[in-house]
């Protein structure tokens, strides 16, 4: 099969489309004909180095993809041959062809096409696992999300909405924050332009956020303790603003507040099982229901990977940019 191959750490450049061994399955993994996969930041670093592929993971960059069953394990029942399906991947999504565990793959959703299904499996992962799984955004609460317009944030706007909180999004342009509000987030706030600290504050009469789904880290760190209300959750998944910070704890206890961090890619097969059955039963009815809809912004061949990838590093994009073998 055809495979985008990093050939050595470094620039889009490195991404290569060579002929490589088709992967072999294990007895609870399905082989999917790849339709469609999408980019996601993660893929930027392990070009560069920076995020290797689990032990055992497949060397190929993709987290997620959409296809066609082509074969099953021998332990498989859930999925059989012609299946219709998008999955979570540790990686090899940019490929003809991957393996993946019969837990981490999904039908596709009610009214989407099997190209947009692979702009799902990644962001409804991330966001159930870690704003609604393990911070309990429930209804009539606040969200603050940074990064509004991204992957992640654009469906994390949706599905908040559809549960029935209040969101505030960060973005570095107005268009950004124009279509971030387009899909339904109260309050957008250019983060270029304007302290988001003091707009939430002003926003919420004083108090503050009850929930942030944070992809900056340390840069950030004080501004969002400092940004949330009583028993609020900070939930960080990424360090684009560094990793390291000096910080002043007492909002922590003032407020009784809880810091959390998860990355999806290092669960075990087991957890990210458990994460997607959630999906199905909590996000898919959402989708079917077009209440949350896939936001996609460039579609390109498999072998312009690296040009998919210039895009994503511009930081131009709105949603999802997707490559197709």
């Amino acid at each position: 099969m055809k495979a985008i191959v990093i050939t050595s750490p470094g620039g889009p450049e490195v991404l290569q489309l060579q002929e490589v061994e088709d992967p072999q399955i294990k007895d609870d993994e399905v082989l999917i004909k790849v339709h469609a996969t999408a980019l996601n930041r993660a893929d930027t670093l392990q070009r560069k180095g920076g995020y290797p592929p689990p032990h055992g993971a497949s060397p190929y960059p993709g987290l997620e993809c959409s296809g066609i069953i082509e074969s099953v394990g021998k332990n498989v029942s859930k999925w059989k041959i012609g299946d219709q399906v998008c999955a979570l991947l540790s990686g090899g999504g940019y490929a003809e062809k991957v393996a993946a565990p019969e837990g981490q793959v999904l039908p596709i959703p009610p009214g989407i096409s099997l190209k947009d299904a692979t702009s799902f499996p990644e962001v409804a992962c991330t966001v159930w696992s870690t704003i609604f799984m393990m911070s309990r955004l429930s209804k009539g609460e606040t969200l603050l999300i940074h990064g509004g317009s991204s992957g992640i944030g654009t469906f994390a706007i949706q599905i908040a909405k559809y549960i029935g909180a209040k969101v505030f999004v960060t973005a570095g342009s107005e268009e950004k924050l124009t279509f971030c509000k387009s899909i339904g987030a109260d309050v957008g706030i250019n983060y270029k332009t304007e302290d988001f600290v003091a707009r939430v504050k002003e926003e919420t009469g004083g108090q503050g956020v009850d929930v942030i789904l944070d992809c900056v880290g340390a840069s950030y760190f004080q501004r969002n303790l400092d940004s949330l209300n009583f028993d609020g959750r900070l939930f960080i998944i990424g360090f684009q603003g560094g990793v390291t910070t000096e910080v002043d704890l007492r909002p922590i206890l003032g407020k009784r507040l809880t810091v959390q961090g998860a990355g999806l890619r290092s669960r075990s097969p087991e957890s990210k099982a458990v994460i997607i059955s959630e999906v199905e039963k909590n996000v898919w009815p959402a989708i079917a229901e077009g209440k949350v809809k896939p936001v996609i912004y460039k579609t390109f061949p498999l072998s312009e990977a690296a040009e998919a990838h210039r895009l994503m590093e511009s930081s131009q994009h709105i949603g999802k940019i997707l490559l197709l073998p």
